[in-house]
C-alpha cells in the first residue's frame, strides 16, 4: 500500500474519488479563481471523516483536509490501493501507471495553484509597497507643493518690499533731480546776473581803457612844412626814418622801402631821416641808401642827434640837407678792411677798397672844397689815427653838416612811448656768471645784473661809442663795461 499526500489551496477543486477508477481521465478543470488579496478566506471547518469505501479487496481510501501555514487550506487525500486478487498483470499495470500519472497530474496542478497563490500574495504585497509609495510621493509631493508656496509668498514678500524700496528711491532721486534743476536754474540765474555784472564792468573798463589809450595820443596833428627849420627850430613830421645802430642791408632795404612809402604818399612833403646813434657799417648798403635818397622826388634830410661815425657820417654829409645838435658828433676816416690771399689778390682788393674811397670821400671832399688826397691828410693832421671827430657846431665849418639846430620837434610822435608794446630797455635781471662769449648773446643794450666769478653781483652796461663816455659814481665797482 502507498500513501499520497497532496496539498492544495484552499479553493482548489478536488477530484471525486471515482475518477481515479475511471480507464480515461477526466477533462482538465480550471482552476478556481483566487478569492480578492483584502478579504482572504476564512479556513473551512475541519470536514467529517469520511466513509471508508470498502472494496472487493477490502481496500479503504481517506480524504483529509488541514489548514496550511501560510493560512490557506491544504487538502490530504490517502487512497489505499489493495491488490487485485484476481486480475489482468497488464491491466493492473495499467491501472497504476493510470492512478500515477492522475496523482502526478493533480500534484503539479496543486503546485501550480500554489504558485498562483504565491504570486497573488506577492502581487498584493507588492501593490500595496506601490501604494504606500504612491501616498508617500503624494505626501512628498504636498510638502514640497506646501514649502513651494511658502517660498513664492516670501518671495512675493521680499519682491512686494523691494518694489516700495525702489519706488521709495525713485521719489528720492525725483527729489534730488528736482533739487539739482532748482540749484541749477539759481546757478544759472547768478551766473545771468554775474554776466551782467561782468558786462557792466567790462563796459566800465574798456570806458577806462579807451580814456587811457586816449590819453597816449597827442590831440595834435603831425605839422607838414615845405620849411621846416625856422629860427634854429626843426618840425619833424611823422614822415621820419630812423636810422640807429649798425648799418647792414636789411636797414638799407627797411629805409629804401619807406622812402618809397613816403613818395608814394606825398613827393612834396620833406622825409626825414633821423640817426640817434649809428656807428656806421656796410658801404654797399649805405650806397644803396645814399641812391634812394638821390632818387626821391621828395625832400629826403637826415637829422644827427647824437653820433655818427663812417657810413653815418657819409650819409649825413651827403643829404640834401642835413641837421644836428651842436653836440652831436661826426666822425669821418679811411676805409679800412682785412685783406687775405697772396700778393696779388691783395692788390686786387686794395685796388677795390681805393674805388670804394674815391666813390664815397670824392663828394665829401667835394663839398668840402679840397681834394681828396688833402682830405686823407687833414685827417692825419688832426689825429694820429685817422679818425677825424668834430662836434656839429664845428663839423658845420667843415660843411659835414648843413644846420645846427636848437631844438628838433617831433610832431609826428603822436602815441606815448610808454604805451609801446615792447621797451626799449629791458628791465634789470640777475643772472649767474656766464663766460663773455655767451654773454654776447644777450641784447647789448639790456641793464643786466649778474654775478661774477667771485660771488660779486653787478650790472652791466652797454657798451659805449668810441668817443663816448659815461659820466657817473661808481666807487665800487658796481657799474662794469662789457
Amino acid at each position: 500500500m502507498k500513501n499520497l499526500t497532496l496539498r492544495l489551496l484552499p479553493l482548489a477543486a478536488l477530484l471525486p474519488l471515482s475518477a481515479f477508477a475511471q480507464d480515461t481521465p477526466p477533462a482538465a478543470t480550471p482552476p478556481a479563481t483566487p478569492p480578492p488579496v483584502a478579504a482572504p478566506a476564512a479556513p473551512p471547518a475541519a470536514p467529517a471523516p469520511a466513509a471508508p469505501a470498502t472494496t472487493a479487496t477490502g481496500t479503504t481510501a481517506e480524504a483529509s483536509a488541514s489548514t496550511t501555514a501560510s493560512g490557506g487550506t491544504a487538502a490530504t487525500l490517502t487512497v489505499v490501493t489493495p491488490a487485485p486478487a484476481s486480475e489482468d498483470p497488464e491491466v493492473a499495470t495499467a491501472k497504476k501507471e493510470l492512478a500515477r500519472l492522475t496523482m502526478e497530474r493533480d500534484r503539479l496542478m496543486a503546485e501550480n495553484n500554489i504558485a498562483k497563490e504565491k504570486l497573488t500574495q506577492e502581487l498584493a504585497g507588492r501593490r500595496a509597497e506601490l501604494e504606500r509609495q504612491t501616498l508617500q510621493v503624494e505626501e512628498e509631493k504636498a510638502k514640497l507643493a506646501r514649502e513651494l508656496e511658502a517660498e513664492r509668498a516670501k518671495s512675493e514678500r521680499e519682491l512686494a518690499v523691494l518694489k516700495l524700496e525702489n519706488e521709495k528711491l525713485t521719489l528720492v532721486a525725483t527729489l534730488a533731480k528736482n533739487r539739482a534743476e532748482i540749484r541749477m536754474t539759481e546757478l544759472r540765474l547768478s551766473e545771468a546776473d554775474a554776466r551782467a555784472e561782468i558786462t557792466k564792468l567790462t563796459a566800465v573798463m574798456e570806458q577806462k581803457d579807451k580814456e587811457i589809450s586816449a590819453s597816449f595820443y597827442a590831440d595834435s596833428a603831425p605839422v607838414y612844412a615845405a620849411e621846416p627849420f625856422q629860427d634854429g627850430v626843426l618840425t619833424i613830421s611823422d614822415r621820419r626814418i630812423a636810422l640807429n645802430g649798425p648799418i647792414v642791408m636789411k636797414t638799407a632795404d627797411d629805409i629804401a622801402e619807406r622812402l618809397d612809402y613816403f613818395n608814394n604818399k606825398d613827393c612834396k612833403n620833406p622825409v626825414f631821416i633821423v640817426i640817434d646813434n649809428s656807428p656806421g657799417g656796410s658801404v654797399m648798403a649805405g650806397y644803396k641808401i645814399l641812391k634812394a635818397m638821390e632818387g626821391s622826388k621828395a625832400p629826403v634830410y637826415v637829422v644827427l642827434k647824437s653820433f655818427a661815425a663812417s657810413m653815418a657820417a657819409c650819409i649825413t654829409t651827403l643829404a640834401d640837407r642835413s641837421f644836428a645838435y651842436p653836440n652831436a658828433v661826426i666822425l669821418h676816416h679811411q676805409l679800412s678792411s682785412m685783406s687775405f690771399g697772396n700778393l696779388t689778390e691783395q692788390r686786387e682788393g686794395l685796388k677795390e677798397t681805393e674805388e670804394w674811397w674815391r666813390r664815397l670821400a670824392g663828394p665829401i671832399s667835394t663839398k668840402m672844397g679840397i681834394s681828396s688826397d688833402q682830405f686823407i691828410k687833414e685827417m692825419y693832421t688832426r689825429v694820429s689815427t685817422g679818425d677825424w671827430t668834430e662836434f656839429a657846431d664845428k663839423a658845420v665849418e667843415l660843411k659835414w653838416v648843413d644846420h645846427v639846430v636848437s631844438d628838433i620837434r617831433e610832431t609826428g610822435l603822436l602815441k606815448h612811448p610808454d604805451a609801446q608794446s615792447k621797451p626799449v630797455m629791458s628791465p634789470p635781471i640777475t643772472i649767474p656768471f656766464l663766460p663773455r662769449t655767451t654773454e654776447a648773446a644777450f641784447d647789448p643794450n639790456a641793464l643786466v645784473e649778474r654775478i661774477d666769478e667771485k660771488g660779486r653781483p653787478f650790472l652791466l652796461l652797454p657798451r659805449a661809442n668810441p668817443k663816448d663816455v659815461y659820466y657817473l659814481y661808481n666807487p665800487d665797482n658796481y657799474y662794469r663795461m662789457p
